[in-house]
């Protein structure tokens, strides 16, 4: 029988925003809580690796939603690690209902990284934990693309400070923050008019306490794209948002 790991959230009214609508940032810290346990399970999770000095970080998720998930949904969380590919590794995910009903799909890109100078390691690291782990081949869902094409002509919509409160036990701003920091840059009056169907999120590199990041945003056609950079003027993290008029 196929791995997976599969835990049921009772959700919280903080976890949903103005709409009575999941958060981004709320389904994703429920990915990366189901990811932690199910690498705990397995043998290389947190605590495993950190006297080794690794650590996994996500890189890039995607994610397509099938319906809406609102206040008053319970949600499963069912994942599973794919195959790793050289430097990659993914993890796919299956969000459903209380019914049993499928509500968001996830996939995603993690990469195990020495965590002092954050350079990318290989799986033989893992030794036997890699050998023995039950990968499964399945895909919840196939990722259009692992890029997220630049913007072209974007326009800065807003600066920030990273906080203390926003960073997780790599001293980083926590992937599942990125989420928040873009949605703030719409009006309230612009989302209530937007139902998102999907939404594809990458981590180019680090932002740490007290530095400054600055978000652009691009609108077209079929969506919106919003990118955040540095003090120093890198490309830190990327948001590919998709939606239909209300």
């Amino acid at each position: 029988m196929s791995y997976s790991n599969v835990k049921t959230y009772m959700l919280k009214y903080s976890d949903f925003d103005f709409k009575d609508e999941l958060k981004l940032s709320a389904l994703l810290e429920l990915a990366q809580e189901s990811a932690g346990g199910s690498a705990d399970e397995l043998g290389f999770g947190y605590g495993a690796l950190k006297p080794l000095g690794y650590g996994f970080i996500v890189v890039s998720t995607h994610c397509k939603f099938l319906r809406p998930i609102r206040l008053g949904d319970v949600l499963t969380v069912e994942t599973w690690p794919l195959p790793p590919r050289h430097v990659i590794f993914e993890r796919d995910y299956r969000v459903t209902d209380g019914e049993g009903e499928a509500v968001a799909l996830l996939a995603s890109r993690w990469c195990l990284v020495d965590l002092k100078s954050f350079s990318l390691l290989t799986p033989d690291r893992l030794g036997e934990t890699h050998t023995k782990c039950p990968y499964r081949d399945e895909k919840a869902l196939e990722v259009p693309f692992w890029k997220i094409p630049r913007i072209r002509n974007g326009r800065l919509v807003r600066r920030l400070s990273v906080g203390n409160s926003n960073c997780d036990h790599y001293l980083h701003a926590n992937n599942a923050k990125y989420a928040d920091f873009f949605l703030d840059c719409f009006t309230m009056e612009e989302l209530n008019e937007l139902q998102i169907t999907g939404f594809h999120i990458s981590y180019s590199k680090q932002a740490k306490e007290g530095e400054t990041l600055s978000f652009y945003r691009e609108d077209t056609q079929d969506g919106t794209t919003l990118e955040a950079f540095d003090e120093s003027n890198a490309l830190c993290t990327q948001l590919r948002l998709w939606y239909e008029r209300r």
